[in-house]
């Protein structure tokens, strides 16, 4: 009898048809609907849910978003807030005549002033401030060192076996706090 020996063969990936240039999806716009337009009150009446009526200017714009969805954009009277508006998302469903306020808040117009895009520290630190940074510290390292003794050197040698019990100076005399002998 002879064993014969099966290597699994690496699977063949089904080819892949050729691939069509991508074509942008054609889309229509957005039904312009007179009712919800026109229904500026129910907008307004949104916004004071959360703003105060002396908050809600008189600049007044329409967006058409879908079929049946719009938003209403208010200016914004806020102290600091200028550029921004007040939003009311209207909708209503096929064939209803009923007004919805879906959503309501605060957005960023366009001359509105807004944060930058936050960086990681990492990224922040440009190469001249690390630098900077390295210099410092090895100047404040240079000035904690006493300056009556060279950088890199010990203020006092121990000698020999000066670690242990009773191996302090053998005439008797002790060091005065410079180093010295009397």
């Amino acid at each position: 009898m002879t064993e014969e020996t099966v290597q699994d063969a690496p699977a063949e990936a089904a080819p892949e048809p050729p691939a069509r240039p991508a074509r942008p999806a054609r889309r229509r716009a957005p039904k312009q609907d007179a009712l919800l337009i026109a229904d500026t009150a129910t907008a307004r009446a949104g916004v004071e849910q959360i703003a105060e009526p002396q908050q809600i200017g008189p600049g007044h714009r329409v967006q058409v978003e879908e079929d049946r969805l719009v938003v209403h954009l208010f200016e914004c009277t806020l102290p600091g807030y200028r550029g921004w508006n007040w939003f009311a998302s209207l909708a209503r469903a096929p064939r209803s005549r009923t007004v919805t306020v879906c959503e309501v808040g605060l957005l960023p117009g366009e001359d509105a002033l807004l944060a930058p895009e936050w960086v990681p520290w990492s990224e922040r630190v440009s190469p001249e401030e690390k630098a900077q940074e390295e210099q410092e510290r090895a100047e404040e390292e240079a000035a904690a060192a006493p300056a009556d003794q060279a950088p890199g050197t010990a203020a006092e040698e121990p000698a020999a076996g000066g670690d242990e019990p009773g191996s302090g100076p053998q005439d008797g005399t002790v060091p005065s706090p410079d180093g010295e002998r009397p």
